[in-house]
């Protein structure tokens, strides 16, 4: 039984990384939203250097304006994005980026969830920007991590360094663990998309479960292991091909 009304939850905030679980969740619209309303993980007021949220649409809703760059990824249910003078139609597990500027419109074909991340970007002498794109993670070739084959990375960006940001799915077998205790400048945004695992941030333990979001500041010591008997997956994002 949920123990709310003993004042109890998994999440947890600190200086430099934070567990948020579906309990503790605040539901609120952000500016331009249209019969929709927002979940927001992570933002500058967290010491974060991207926004991240979770949108839930009415069928008919629409996303507002951003100043920065986007990517989507729908959670559930389906989104007519245009931009370029094309539509596209994104169902469950696709997704999009829109860089700075690439004026866009989103709209929900039906009741639906889409993960929102949101970034300046930092542009790069002689580099050129980055250009929009929509793609399905189910059709990404995945990789295995340090050659373990339990361990999968799904690439959905370029790796070109026109892109600030990297965002990836990470799929771990039942018992598949990073390979080290990582401590790096880059810092995360990751959104369980099923499954179970357990993290270690910094000098604590946080078991997770399928819906959990998790921030990994710069320098946090980070480590996860798939625990449970299906694959655990997440969602991840990090700033990327940029100095610290």
């Amino acid at each position: 039984m949920p123990l709310k009304h003993l004042g109890f939850t998994r999440s947890a905030c600190h200086r430099d990384h934070a567990v948020l679980t579906p309990d503790t969740f605040v539901r609120a619209p952000l500016p331009g939203m249209k019969q929709a309303t927002a979940i927001l993980h992570a933002s500058a007021r967290m010491g974060a250097a991207f926004s991240e949220y979770t949108a839930e649409l009415e069928a008919g809703g629409v996303l507002g304006p951003t100043a920065a760059q986007r990517f989507l990824f729908v959670l559930s249910g389906s989104v007519i994005l245009e931009f370029g003078g094309e539509a596209h139609s994104l169902r469950a597990d696709g997704y999009a980026f829109l860089p700075e500027g690439c004026a866009h419109a989103v709209t929900a074909s039906e009741p639906s969830r889409v993960e929102v991340i949101e970034k300046p970007y930092v542009r790069l002498a002689g580099v050129s920007d980055p250009w929009p794109l929509a793609g399905d993670e189910r059709a990404v070739a995945g990789r295995p991590l340090g050659g373990d084959d339990g361990l999968n990375v799904r690439t959905l960006l370029p790796a070109d360094p026109a892109f600030d940001m990297a965002v990836n799915t990470m799929i771990y077998a039942p018992g598949a663990t990073l390979p080290m205790v990582e401590i790096h400048v880059m810092e995360h945004g990751c959104l369980m998309l099923e499954g179970e695992g357990l993290f270690r941030l910094a000098d604590q333990w946080y078991p997770v479960t399928a819906g959990d979001f998790t921030w990994m500041g710069p320098y946090c010591p980070q480590w996860f292991a798939g625990l449970g008997k299906a694959r655990a997956r997440y969602l991840i994002y990090k700033d990327w091909n940029r100095a610290g």
